[in-house]
């Protein structure tokens, strides 16, 4: 594996300044360091499949290969790479069972060899994998008392991806990737060439609704299981959910035009949702 993929960690952590940022802000040294060997595992894979630095596919798909070698490695006695070491340190210490890794790595495996979903089932399997994978990684390091923060983490996780996918419509159809549910497309009569040539219409007005109200519901779905006891606890999350939750309020105030508008929520505005919870947590405890 080649000198350029060494380097990734170090441009993911470096620009840390995001969502992920302001969540980790106000969280004991201890859990910041081990948050972010996992965020440095996860910026790094998923480099592997988007940079334009790593070349064409098969390059990619050969890296992604080596990759899962070398995370093997780590968790068995010693990769080559420090970032890989470090993050099975933090598993090891933390008792992060190594699975969710490993989820993670298919779901980025995905994306190099498929680009269109046909049901919401495949895509919610590929949510899970990206998304809900990274949650699981991490609830052990904010240690939950009740086993059913566990469904928190995954329908939180596929919330958070759904409104990354609603957002990047139109990015993600200039690279030829669709990840609407051909089944909704059909269901509201927009045709896949429409969403490639970027064409906002009344068709696809009423299938960015649909598809925003399904991620409202994982949202409240998260909302509804994480149990009291643990809400201290899941801080950092609830502070993710909180900024992603905004920016769906984002794409429906705009009327649900992602493909001439870019929708983003400005970093001062994540800073003041994370302080206000902040404030919220300390002085109501929930």
């Amino acid at each position: 594996m080649g000198s350029d993929i060494v380097l990734m960690p170090l441009r993911g952590l470096s620009g840390v300044r995001s969502s992920f940022h302001y969540s980790f802000a106000f969280l004991p040294r201890s859990q910041r360091d081990a948050l972010k060997a996992v965020y440095a595992f996860c910026r790094m894979t998923d480099d592997i499949a988007d940079s334009p630095e790593v070349g064409e596919l098969n390059r990619r798909v050969e890296l992604l290969r080596k990759w899962r070698e070398e995370l093997e490695s780590a968790f068995h006695g010693r990769s080559n790479y420090a970032v890989l070491n470090h993050l099975s340190a933090i598993a090891k210490r933390f008792n992060i069972p190594v699975m969710h890794f490993y989820d993670l790595l298919r779901g980025v495996e995905m994306d190099l060899t498929k680009n269109r979903y046909a049901t919401f089932e495949e895509l919610r399997e590929y949510c899970t994998l990206v998304a809900a994978s990274v949650g699981l990684m991490t609830l052990e390091i904010f240690g939950p008392r009740n086993a059913r923060t566990r469904e928190y983490a995954v329908n939180l996780g596929i919330a958070l991806q759904l409104t990354n996918i609603l957002r990047d419509v139109g990015i993600d159809g200039s690279y030829g990737r669709i990840y609407l549910p051909a089944e909704d497309l059909r269901r509201f009569g927009y045709p896949e060439s429409d969403l490639l040539a970027r064409k906002y219409t009344p068709q696809f007005r009423e299938l960015m609704e649909f598809e925003t109200a399904r991620a409202e519901e994982y949202f409240q779905r998260a909302r509804a299981l994480l149990p009291a006891e643990d809400r201290r606890a899941m801080f950092a999350p609830k502070i993710m959910e909180r900024i992603y939750f905004h920016t769906l309020l984002r794409i429906k105030q705009a009327d649900y035009n992602v493909l001439d508008h870019e929708v983003s929520l400005p970093r001062f505005l994540q800073f003041l949702i994370a302080l206000k919870y902040w404030v919220k947590q300390r002085l109501l405890g929930r």
